[in-house]
């Protein structure tokens, strides 16, 4: 360990702190990380976290997530410009204004927003539940914001139910085409192809398996096939290799990279440690209501 991760260490130790981070945060974040998943799995663990202070590599809305689930504890995020563009397509006043167009319907929200959109909504879901959430739904119709390509992924597998799908989209997911993908089939023809649901729909039409980052960790875990073609943010590779040394994963592009997730370092989780910079807060008002379409969200599925 380098002399930042003996202060990170120090640190934790002095402030009571964890450290949660994303599976797309970079490497060295991960390694000093207690905990590396996905939304789904940092938002269950926070949940049993006894530590006063979390500090949460990753970006804003996660942040917020875990600071609506554990309201009396300290939530420090590194970089407070770490946002999340996707987040940012659905404001609070056009999902409202959705469900005025569509009052029977059950407003389903992925985990991908703002705590005020999430204080609109039915429940929230993931890339690793949404199927099983809208499947269970008793609603016949859903408003699905804001990731239109996971929207679309959750439609075809439950096709009963009425959509109306918001608009909105990953930017480093579109990196991925399926003239891209097919060429490194092409180049790796005994390479199983994961794809992430919030990559464009072509792409997803040429996946071996469509999964979330959890998922795809699992999957590739316990297949016997030892190369794999990963179609989502390039920081997930390093905990593939790093669980699956034997196995070969390549990026399905290059340029799948979050420029936000990126932002986080080393000596901004130390200054965040020893400053408490950037607490992460939310309206109470806010907080109550999105609390319950997180917890439908943690606990149910």
């Amino acid at each position: 360990m380098n002399s930042l991760g003996k202060r990170i260490d120090q640190l934790k130790k002095q402030k009571n702190a964890v450290i949660l981070a994303h599976n797309y945060q970079p490497a060295e974040i991960q390694d000093i990380a207690d905990y590396v998943g996905d939304s789904l799995e940092l938002a269950r663990i926070s949940q049993s976290i006894q530590c006063s202070t979390i500090l949460f590599c990753g970006v804003h809305f996660m942040a917020e997530t875990a600071k609506i689930l554990n309201p009396g504890k300290k939530v420090l995020l590194p970089d407070l410009h770490a946002g999340c563009p996707m987040a940012n397509m659905i404001t609070p006043e056009q999902l409202q204004a959705e469900k005025m167009k569509h009052p029977h319907a059950a407003a389903i929200t992925y985990i991908n927003s703002t705590a005020a959109v999430k204080a609109l909504s039915d429940v929230c879901c993931t890339s690793a539940n949404g199927v099983e959430i809208v499947r269970s739904t008793a609603a016949d119709a859903v408003i699905f914001s804001p990731d239109k390509y996971l929207g679309a992924y959750i439609e075809r597998l439950v096709p009963e139910k009425k959509y109306h799908i918001w608009n909105g989209y990953c930017p480093t997911h579109m990196v991925f085409t399926h003239e891209g993908v097919l060429a490194l089939k092409e180049e790796h023809p005994d390479a199983l192809v994961l794809v992430h649901p919030e990559c464009r729909v072509e792409v997803q039409a040429i996946a071996d398996r469509i999964c979330s980052t959890s998922q795809m960790i699992g999957f590739a875990r316990d297949q016997k096939t030892e190369k794999f073609i990963i179609c989502t943010e390039t920081g997930l590779l390093h905990r593939l290799r790093k669980i699956n040394p034997g196995k070969t994963f390549i990026a399905g592009s290059a340029h799948a990279i979050c420029p936000n997730m990126k932002l986080t370092t080393l000596e901004k989780a130390i200054w965040a440690l020893e400053d408490g910079r950037h607490e992460i807060e939310v309206n109470p008002e806010i907080q109550t209501a999105a609390r319950s379409a997180i917890e439908k969200m943690v606990q149910n599925y």
